[in-house]
């Protein structure tokens, strides 16, 4: 059996294959001779035209010197997490192996544990001298790796992680891989907060954290659907899908763009997006007000029960409410997918397919849909493609930049956090290409943090809005685009449904990708033979959720991944789902 070091060092290998095959020009922004520094992303080429652009101008204005900016662009947040993983402990082993140190058996594990509590060891461990050492001897490990931030000692060769969901930052710097750009008394001033101590970027906002001492909120994003104008008229739709619902009319058959949530995060927090909405409606339609949701929410974080057990003073119809809604949840996504015309690698193709009438709607991230919307207008300025964030159906995520452990060019990197952060750097992301300050070719139509460029509210002091609006792609002003505003009007729960990210990611691709074929076939058997209504046990059929290796619940699905190994799970429930399609495709009635 491959050990799992074998396993990080294939990994590295096959991902840095497309950097030793690279054609030449990589670096971008600066002029030969100038200093380099190495950026790891998942952004959109235009974006990193613009960034390198821009950064290299911005720091020769104020240091004398531009800079080459080397973008490693290896695929979605995922594909990026493995490789920086494998990256840093194929380095570390070396490192720590040179000190005439034995690697251990599981040494990996060891190093990126993000639940491992060097303070003490867990109950028992301390009365058994064999499990007693080995927790001895990760917690060496552990603290060494996250106690080491100099590229002398190891090093990924990549400065700075930028772009990719707050989820995904979090689990970088919970397995030691990000580390602060400053000391808190060291952030540059007017950076995060203004002189008087009005805050410039939130820690949080709408339940979602928008920066953390690792790593920054560079721009904000919402989750929502778009649409082809023409393609939907040619289908009969007379109504445009603007909730998550809607992409399961009967009408959008085969017809909506989706893409992999294994592969981007960004979409993988759309799809959970969907399962919160319901899980809201669950709790509101049994009678539960915000109030009280953020009452008992706060009363289970105190308590500290195990998963699903609720404390005294909260109702367990409560719990069960909100269960509910995650089941509707996963259904809801299930026939969506159903829908789907396929799931693609690739985030942005889904707008650019929807924006040409490949596909007739599609999930989206907001800033592909704006920028595919601005891209397909016609000459006359006729809106061919839409993009809309259902209303209360998505909360305000935050889109990361942050500073990679051993960078080997720590101070540029330092600097470039400090761009995108700054003014300069916020206004590329939404002022129009040839405005001052803004970008050189392309509109990114993306959202800033920084609260300074968004009208004032009540309990703030006035903001540079009025100075920035006539500059903007989008009115920022306007609710509909107004983060700030948007955040408000939808409050995340992290306890529903954020522990279940991954798994869920998981449960998406062993229900609507690996039996992708059964469940569409089985789909349109039932839309052909009178639909849902007509159809309620071959419905009930397909809707069923998996009872191997244990009954699928709320609660079920955040422990089979700590007491199952992933490859038999998917395997047990790809089997279930194409078998339940293929008996629901058999139950379909004949309607007369």
């Amino acid at each position: 059996m491959w050990s799992r070091v074998s396993i990080l060092a294939l990994v590295v290998l096959i991902v840095a294959l497309p950097f030793v095959f690279r054609p030449a020009g990589g670096d971008a922004g600066g002029a030969p001779g100038d200093p380099l520094l190495v950026v790891v992303t998942p952004h959109t080429e235009a974006t990193r035209y613009e960034f390198a652009r821009a950064f290299a101008a911005w720091h020769r204005a104020r240091y004398g010197q531009g800079v080459r900016v080397d973008w490693r662009v290896i695929g979605g947040t995922t594909e990026i997490m493995r490789y920086l993983e494998a990256e840093y402990v194929a380095a570390f082993r070396t490192w720590w192996m040179h000190q005439g140190r034995t690697w251990p058996m599981g040494g990996a594990e060891m190093v990126l544990d993000r639940r491992f509590n060097p303070s003490q060891p867990p109950a028992g461990v301390a009365d058994d001298p064999a499990r007693l050492a080995a927790w001895e001897q990760q917690r060496e490990l552990h603290a060494a790796f996250r106690q080491t931030d100099d590229a002398a000692a190891f090093t990924c060769k990549i400065d700075v992680l930028f772009g990719g969901g707050a989820f995904d930052h979090s689990r970088a710097s919970a397995a030691g891989l990000l580390v602060p750009a400053w000391a808190p008394d060291q952030v540059p001033p007017g950076l995060l907060a203004t002189a008087d101590g009005r805050e410039l970027i939130p820690a949080s906002l709408g339940g979602e954290v928008w920066r953390s001492p690792t790593f920054y909120g560079a721009a904000l994003s919402t989750f929502g659907i778009c649409y082809n104008v023409d393609r939907l008229a040619d289908l009969g739709v007379t109504t445009p899908p603007h909730r998550w619902v809607d992409l399961t009319a009967p009408a959008l058959c085969g017809q909506v763009g989706v893409a992999d949530p294994t592969k981007s995060g960004s979409i993988a927090k759309a799809f959970e997006m969907i399962v919160h909405e319901q899980c809201w409606e669950a709790v509101r339609g049994a009678g539960y007000t915000v109030a009280d949701v953020a009452r008992f929410e706060a009363e289970v974080q105190r308590a500290g029960l195990a998963p699903g057990i609720m404390p005294a003073g909260v109702p367990q119809a409560y719990q069960s409410a909100m269960e509910s809604g995650w089941v509707r949840g996963v259904r809801l996504v299930q026939l969506i997918g159903a829908n789907a015309r396929y799931f693609t690698d690739s985030a942005s193709k889904v707008a650019i397919d929807v924006s040409m009438g490949d596909a007739a709607a599609g999930l989206a991230i907001d800033f592909y849909g704006r920028y595919q919307a601005e891209m397909s207008r016609s000459p006359a300025g006729r809106e061919r493609m839409v993009y809309v964030t259902p209303a209360g159906g998505s909360s305000v995520s935050a889109d990361p930049v942050g500073l990679l452990r051993g960078a080997e060019h720590a101070e540029l990197a330092r600097h470039f956090v400090e761009f995108v952060l700054s003014e300069d750097g916020q206004r590329l992301w939404n002022y129009r290409p040839g405005t001052p300050g803004g970008p050189d070719k392309y509109a990114l139509r993306r959202l800033p943090i920084r609260r300074d460029f968004y009208p004032a509210v009540a309990t703030n002091a006035p903001t540079s809005y009025e100075r920035h609006r006539a500059f903007f792609s989008d009115d920022l002003g306007n609710p509909a685009n107004n983060p700030y505003v948007l955040g408000e009007a939808f409050v995340y729960q992290p306890r529903w449904t954020g522990s279940h990210f991954n798994v869920f990611r998981d449960l998406i691709r062993a229900m609507c990708m690996d039996s992708g074929d059964e469940l569409r076939r089985a789909w349109r058997a039932i839309l052909a033979a009178g639909g849902p209504e007509q159809q309620v046990a071959a419905l009930a059929q397909l809707q069923r959720l998996p009872d191997l290796p244990a009954p699928l619940t709320w609660t079920s699905a955040l422990s089979i991944p700590r007491t199952h190994a992933r490859i038999d799970y998917m395997r047990e429930w790809t089997l279930f789902f194409r078998r339940s399609y293929a008996e629901a495709e058999a139950k379909v009635s004949v309607v007369e």
